[in-house]
């Protein structure tokens, strides 16, 4: 008993069966309270508070929780003894999902059923929506489950609340669609929508975000008609194929269209419906649909422009829209990705109001610790900087941006030890860097200072130019700080 009392909470000396039986076992321990009938008790059953539990299966084996759980007491305290033992073996079962063991998981599941099928408890929990939450995800990760026994567990679940049987059906339909069952997804969905139980037929297609995710499922069904249609022979399976994928695609369309119309963040089902309207070729209503995505969404969306973004520059659209999807994007996530090209987007501009932007984007993308050593940023930077300095106009907007990040850039950027560590591993980005400090603390700067000196010994033509440009404009720095005369060493 004790030996088998040791695989029931730690898993570990399970034989290798397959989770499914005991899913299903818990799906119909689960129906004594939805109108299934229930498990019997078996001989190595105790009797507790009225019902019965197993000796094999407690959540824990320790002499405190067995004289807890089995030892006479009132009736009041056998309810509260069930309620304790139910949260505490559904806290097992969320550790061991949490740890990825997947087999100790189903073992506590099959306790936890155990204990709601005889819970006399007045108070109503959800049992067969926890079992098929948490039985799904297991049965999708646990290493000896397989395609028939998810099936069979989920049409278990569909009959055990009518409440969420459409939701059931579409986590099915997504699940044969991710592993390559396109006919069977398409067959459960077919029967899911002529489901009929009264007013919850009407209740549940009523739902926005189960309409949606219906809408979802077609669209992945028709794009995997797609593929297989882009694979076929010509003749009449090709024919129906292509039925089919017309026919998944309005389906997709009907169901999508109407949740984007609701504020809120439904990043995933935009992308699906532009997607169909770009098959179709009807790009002017995808491009009103992220515009008013973007635009008229009452939350502050980054996605949603740089969907906009993207779409517009795969249709070669003009850069003043380019800009302008670009510049909200700076607005709301100034350290996002795209503001590398929106920098050199608007370096090129010939107007000086985009120019002086170019600069305040690029000194704001290396405030951030996720861009200090980024190549690319670095690179940026120091160009438009030198450019700047060359011309001898607009100092004033370098020294603009510099004046609220001069009392810490020092020490997050230039300080000597970032100068070796980024000598050592990149010495293009210590070439970039070296040059903004040059030019912003001086030539006294001990970032510009190791990294010129290093790079003199290996490439002397280059350093000694930029030693050289530093030197020239060492006049920079002294404005650009504020300072009149000689430059006090960071």
């Amino acid at each position: 008993m004790a030996a088998r009392r040791s695989v029931c909470v730690s898993g570990r000396n399970a034989p290798p069966r397959g989770a499914g039986w005991r899913l299903r076992a818990a799906s119909l321990a689960v129906g004594s309270r939805e109108g299934v009938a229930a498990v019997k008790p078996s001989s190595q059953q105790v009797s507790v508070g009225g019902g019965w539990v197993s000796l094999e299966r407690l959540p824990c084996t320790c002499p405190t929780c067995r004289r807890r759980l089995c030892q006479p007491a009132s009736s009041h305290e056998h309810k509260l003894n069930f309620k304790k033992s139910k949260e505490l073996c559904l806290s097992y079962i969320q550790d061991a999902m949490l740890q990825k063991q997947w087999k100790r998981a189903a073992e506590f599941l099959t306790f936890y059923v155990e204990s709601l099928e005889k819970d006399f408890s007045r108070e109503y929990v959800g049992p067969s929506e926890m079992i098929w939450r948490i039985g799904t995800e297991i049965l999708c990760h646990h290493s000896h489950s397989n395609m028939k026994e998810f099936n069979s567990f989920i049409e278990q679940m569909k009959t055990l609340g009518v409440k969420r049987y459409l939701k059931v059906c579409l986590e099915h339909a997504f699940h044969l669609l991710c592993n390559g069952t396109v006919d069977e997804a398409y067959q459960n969905l077919s029967l899911a929508e002529s489901w009929r139980f009264g007013e919850q037929t009407a209740i549940q297609d009523k739902e926005m975000t189960h309409q949606a995710y219906r809408g979802l499922c077609y669209y992945m069904l028709s794009k995997q008609k797609n593929i297989l249609l882009e694979h076929g022979q010509d003749g009449f399976e090709d024919l129906t194929v292509e039925q089919e994928m017309h026919s998944s695609f309005r389906k997709a369309a009907v169901n999508l269209k109407e949740i984007i119309k609701i504020p809120g963040v439904w990043d995933l089902f935009v992308k699906c419906i532009c997607g169909l309207l770009e098959f179709y070729g009807d790009n002017n209503e995808a491009r009103q649909v992220l515009n008013e995505y973007a635009y008229n969404s009452k939350s502050a969306n980054p996605n949603a422009h740089v969907y906009l973004y993207q779409f517009l520059k795969r249709h070669g659209e003009s850069k003043k829209s380019l800009v302008s999807a670009l510049k909200i994007l700076h607005e709301i996530v100034p350290s996002h990705e795209l503001m590398i090209d929106f920098n050199t987007m608007l370096q090129k501009s010939k107007k000086r109001k985009k120019r002086r932007l170019g600069l305040e984007v690029i000194f704001a993308v290396l405030d951030y610790a996720g861009w200090k050593e980024n190549v690319k940023a670095w690179s940026c930077l120091a160009r438009q900087v030198k450019q700047i300095v060359i011309s001898g106009k607009h100092l004033d907007w370098i020294k603009q941006e510099w004046n609220s990040r001069k009392d810490w850039w020092p020490a997050f950027h230039f300080s000597r030890y970032l100068a070796k560590s980024n000598w050592q591993e990149n010495a293009s980005l210590s070439c970039e860097k070296a040059l903004v400090a040059g030019i912003l603390l001086g030539k006294d700067c001990k970032y510009f200072k190791y990294v010129s000196h290093q790079g003199c010994k290996t490439q002397v033509k280059r350093f000694r130019i930029m030693k050289k440009f530093v030197n020239k404009h060492n006049v920079v720095y002294q404005r650009v700080s504020g300072l009149s005369d000689s430059s006090v060493q960071p």
